[in-house]
């Protein structure tokens, strides 16, 4: 059975808003269009996706399993689509995806050095979309922080760095030289939890429930806002806090966490030698620097 891909699209969009309406109007398209749409694909795949009722749309165990496997092949797919318009057009770039606090310009200069033929591009990410950007193919490599969803993707380590715990200059622990993370349990994160695991393990807001009060965020500036307001703290990599210094808010070592792990990735299906001249030139360059005097 071959697969139509804008059947999947809609199904999807369908899935992620559990509400015909809404995912209707997110796909441009007539309600009754993404219901005939729906039912097609329920039809060719001989099972029953979604239950509908009057109060909600619900995924069956064949639609949760769908959802897991649409998303990577939808991003294949985009992937894909990228790489032939830019084949069409004659050009051949190459696309490095980068965190926060990352500087990658020795690894671009000696890439670019032995590759003069292309043309070289970097791509900001974010914790939200680190990985994404490799399975939609908007960057061939990216120089990624873990932890990662590592499924379908080819994992070099490069270095490892500390973590800190930024915090509002008045703080009652800014001025010390070091905390351990069961200081912070009273603290509200303002990132992924998933991101600091061995706060999620003793979050007092966690357990009570509360981690809702203020959002978490994507954006380095936008947690340093918040923490410089008081309304949360973060725990970033030491590079990071470097990069991103300002008065208001107080970089702390943290004692009793382990180190951020910085790691060179990209999608487990290229072959490219490019993408493996630039990981080695990306590991001559950290084992370069971390060998220079100091």
């Amino acid at each position: 059975m071959d697969v139509d891909l804008r059947k999947i699209r809609y199904f999807v969009a369908l899935a992620e808003e559990l509400h015909f309406g809404r995912a209707a109007e997110r796909l441009h398209i007539a309600q009754p269009v993404l219901s005939r749409q729906i039912r097609a694909l329920e039809d060719e795949l001989k099972v029953q996706l979604l239950v509908r009722t009057k109060r909600a749309t619900e995924l069956t165990a064949a639609g949760r399993q769908l959802l897991d496997d649409a998303r990577p092949l939808l991003a294949s797919a985009e992937a894909a689509r990228r790489r032939v318009v830019q084949a069409s057009r004659g050009t051949r770039t190459f696309t490095i995806g980068f965190m926060p606090g990352i500087t990658v310009t020795a690894a671009v200069r000696a890439f670019t050095a032995r590759h003069p033929e292309l043309t070289i591009e970097l791509l900001r990410t974010s914790w939200h979309d680190q990985v994404e950007v490799l399975r939609d193919g908007r960057a061939d490599v990216s120089i990624v922080r873990l932890p990662i969803d590592q499924q379908g993707l080819t994992i070099r380590p490069l270095f490892d760095e500390p973590r800190v715990a930024m915090l509002p200059a008045d703080h009652r622990l800014a001025g010390k030289p070091s905390i351990r993370i069961g200081d912070l349990a009273d603290e509200h994160l303002l990132q992924d939890p998933d991101a600091v695991p061995e706060w999620r393990d003793i979050a007092v807001e966690l357990r009570e429930g509360t981690a809702g009060r203020v959002p978490t965020f994507q954006s380095v500036e936008e947690k340093l806002e918040h923490v410089a307001a008081r309304n949360g703290i973060s725990v970033l990599p030491l590079s990071t806090a470097s990069f991103y210094t300002r008065p208001d808010v107080v970089p702390v070592p943290i004692e009793d966490i382990g180190p951020n792990h910085v790691c060179l990735a990209w999608s487990s299906t290229r072959r490219s030698k490019v993408i493996h001249d630039f990981a080695d030139l990306a590991l001559d360059v950290v084992n370069g620097e971390q060998a220079a005097p100091t």
